[in-house]
């Protein structure tokens, strides 16, 4: 094994890239019998960097001559550094930072990095994500706290115009989890009471108590109650009608179908209700789903509910039974809603995503997502387009062009 102290050579090439750049660098000095401590390449945009770290032995010259010929042969810059040992402990603290921006400015960007660097931060890897509907950044950083961390990019993001999401790095960005959704304007791009109420001429009204309720000025079960009072009399058929008319978020099914690909659980919590709920679940073929009942006599709507209304706690006890039922801490779950009756799950989530949602819900939500594209969400976990293309590719799932809004994707 090789002495902590050692003598090494840091080999750093760069230029073009093509098929054999690593091959062809590593054949030239392996007649020197060095030792690969540590080799590390990235290429964008057709420009190559290889980094290889190296134990020459008694051959430090002769692997120098040897890398310089094959560098020059292949037309690429090298540098070479002496040192003594191994690379130095990694640094504590891993977070990964991912900024979406339509477009990605790089003013933004610049806020960002400089406050990562305020923060006594350091970024050792930057990736992109997606290049469309948005703009994905993923910056691999150690040194972090990511508490702090959030609320400090939190106030980037506010003033650039821009999403950011903070979350631990390591092994907490791998394995499976659990993702619950709410439904009304998450999932799906309408409010189902709304579109209710509009059978029976009491849309305007409806729609007025609504906004109020999300938007944190009404307790949302008396509102919930007066809203479902004026149903009163629509005929049960009405719910298969809505249901026909109802319309998923653009990337909804791409969301959905990646999770499942992923392994992870999908759910459903909706203030809404079950019988417009529990038929998107199993069309997406989602695990789990909790939503209100409607008390239904004679095939006609009372204008009541039957059994506990699900309000904000009772979402959040909904994604806690889900994450038990699944064997999964809180950490492990990822909650995504708009309104204020989704802050409490929004809080107890290992990440909570506000999805276009009210301000009230975006200050206080872990982070939150501002365009059109539910699928977006898999950017915050690390997940790139170039992957999900590949996997609806190797299925024969058609790939559609960037998601367009109002159309049920």
């Amino acid at each position: 094994m090789t002495s902590e102290h050692a003598q090494t050579l840091s080999l750093t090439l760069t230029g073009e890239d093509r098929p054999g750049v690593t091959s062809t660098i590593l054949g030239a000095i392996s007649a020197t019998g060095a030792e690969v401590l540590d080799i590390q390449q990235v290429a964008v945009h057709g420009h190559l960097t290889l980094a290889v770290l190296l134990d020459p032995g008694d051959h430090s010259d002769e692997l120098r001559d040897a890398a310089a010929v094959a560098a020059h042969r292949l037309g690429l810059s090298l540098t070479v550094l002496e040192g003594s040992g191994d690379n130095g402990r990694p640094r504590q603290g891993r977070a990964a930072v991912v900024v979406l921006g339509a477009p990605l400015l790089a003013d933004a960007v610049a806020l960002v990095t400089a406050q990562i660097a305020n923060h006594g931060a350091n970024i050792d890897r930057i990736r992109r994500l997606s290049r469309y509907p948005v703009t994905t950044v993923e910056f691999d950083i150690s040194g972090a706290f990511v508490p702090s961390l959030r609320n400090e990019l939190a106030l980037v993001a506010a003033s650039s115009g821009i999403d950011i999401a903070v979350a631990p790095g390591g092994l907490a960005r791998r394995g499976r989890r659990l993702v619950v959704l709410d439904v009304d304007s998450t999932l799906i791009q309408q409010e189902v009471i709304e579109m209710l109420a509009a059978h029976c001429g009491r849309e305007e009204e409806v729609a007025a108590v609504t906004a109020r309720a999300m938007a944190g000025e009404l307790d949302f079960e008396q509102s919930l109650r007066a809203r479902v009072a004026t149903l009163a009399g629509l005929p049960e058929s009405v719910l298969a009608e809505v249901s026909q008319d109802i319309v998923l978020t653009p990337g909804a099914r791409t969301l959905v179908r990646t999770l499942k690909r992923l392994g992870f659980t999908v759910g459903l919590v909706s203030g809404g209700f079950i019988e417009i709920v529990g038929g998107l679940a199993a069309e997406l073929g989602i695990h789990h789903a909790r939503a209100n009942r409607l008390e239904i006599r004679d095939g006609v709507l009372t204008g009541a509910l039957v059994g506990v209304v699900v309000d904000r706690a009772g979402k959040a006890a909904a994604l806690r039974e889900f994450a038990e039922l699944e064997g999964l801490p809180l950490s492990r779950t990822v909650a995504i809603g708009d309104g204020a009756n989704d802050l409490d799950m929004l809080h107890i989530a290992g990440l909570g995503v506000a999805f276009n949602a009210k301000p009230l819900v975006r200050e206080q939500a872990h982070t939150s997502v501002n365009v059109p594209y539910l699928d977006s969400v898999l950017y915050l976990l690390g997940i790139t387009r170039e992957e999900i293309e590949e996997a609806d590719l190797s299925d024969g799932t058609p790939t559609a062009a960037p998601p367009v809004p109002g159309v049920r994707a």
